[in-house]
């Protein structure tokens, strides 16, 4: 009715006016959340399925980091290749993770250019930073029906690990990347990263909050084979989730990895909480 009805407050004094589990945000219930976010692991699952099979040739996906996305990646790969493991074939798929340069990626690719062979670059940001590595990537990902790739520099490496200079590419890509194409600022950059969307399917994991990434730890916690390990009861893991959330400002990161990190601290002391906030927090908000 006036401007005394009302009391500007900070986020941090609402989220502890209120319990996580009735924590909602216009429009979105937690319930709601929870749906959305375990519809796109759907999704992904769904995806990587269909780049097993070739339908799908070139797949991005995006989201923060410890949310579990390289795990449902890499147990759909390991769900269809247990034969080719049981008879001690060839893997059709490998995983490379961190740095690698323009020449490592054309490797790469040649190794696994067969049809039906997958290569997952997870968290390998390094080559959208790369003009060389990103041109090569663009031509992997091209929606052409035949997708051929060069490298028209002189190579010892190449020429002494047998790679030829141009190879027809019938495999297929997976990136996993914690970027989110579409927030980009750099103009250079946008412009590149758009050129590698327009080649291929792009899904957002759509969990840009603490709330959201803190909805997808409980997720995975009330599914059962998270902590199954260890055989906590419900009370046991309603405390852990609890200390999460309360803490979630301070705490290094809300992720899957850090839900583990306190779980074996639970398991091994009594004194878990006190061992958490000395370990899993920033040292800065700490002294504060």
């Amino acid at each position: 009715d006036n401007n005394k009805a009302y009391e500007f407050i900070t986020e941090e004094q609402f989220d502890n006016s209120i319990k996580h589990t009735d924590a909602n945000v216009p429009g979105e219930s937690e319930a709601q959340a929870i749906s959305r976010i375990r519809e796109r692991f759907d999704i992904l699952d769904t995806m990587t399925e269909a780049t097993m099979e070739g339908t799908v040739r070139a797949l991005i996906v995006s989201g923060p980091p410890g949310v579990g996305k390289s795990y449902g990646v890499e147990e759909k790969l390991n769900e269809a290749n247990i034969f080719d493991k049981i008879a001690e074939s060839k893997p059709k798929w490998e995983v490379c993770r961190g740095a690698m340069s323009a020449i490592g990626l054309y490797q790469k690719l040649f190794k696994f250019s067969s049809r039906g062979h997958i290569l997952v670059l997870d968290d390998c940001d390094s080559i959208l930073f790369d003009d060389v590595a990103l041109n090569i990537l663009k031509a992997a990902l091209d929606s052409s029906k035949k997708r051929y790739i060069s490298w028209n520099t002189e190579s010892r490496v190449l020429h002494n690990e047998g790679v030829p200079d141009r190879f027809e590419f019938n495999g297929s890509v997976i990136l996993i990347t914690n970027i989110k194409f579409n927030y980009v600022k750099s103009k250079k950059l946008q412009d590149h990263l758009q050129a590698v969307m327009s080649r291929c399917h792009y899904l957002d994991l759509t969990m840009d909050n603490i709330r959201d990434r803190m909805l997808r730890c409980k997720q995975i916690i009330a599914d059962g084979e998270m902590l199954a390990p260890y055989k906590f009861s419900a009370e046991q893991e309603q405390k852990l989730i609890d200390f999460i959330w309360e803490h979630k400002d301070k705490l290094n990161e809300i992720s899957l990895r850090m839900v583990t990190k306190i779980a074996d601290l639970m398991k091994m002391s009594k004194d878990w909480e006190m061992l958490a906030r000395a370990t899993c927090m920033k040292r800065t908000l700490m002294a504060g």
